[in-house]
């Protein structure tokens, strides 16, 4: 069953989730990380997304993010 669509509410802190497919590895080496914190950093600017925290583990990432616009999760699917 799919997930259901998510509210965006702009103004309200969120907590977005992004896995590999089937939970495979999606940073191998540090560049990696580095290389996906510029992205995030830049498409969060670009979509008034204010970042709060993250988590980059070696299979899925957690962002606690506020939006400006109504598709804060662009942002994170940019990044990638």
């Amino acid at each position: 069953m799919p997930r259901q669509p998510r509210y965006n509410l702009i103004s309200v802190p969120q907590h977005v989730i992004q896995r590999g497919n089937n939970r495979q590895a999606v940073f191998f080496a540090d560049e990696d990380y580095r290389t996906y914190l510029e992205h995030l950093k830049a498409a969060a600017d670009r979509h008034h997304c204010d970042l709060h925290a993250y988590v980059l583990m070696t299979n899925h990432v957690h962002l606690l993010a506020t939006p400006g616009t109504p598709r804060p999760a662009r942002a994170a699917e940019e990044a990638t």
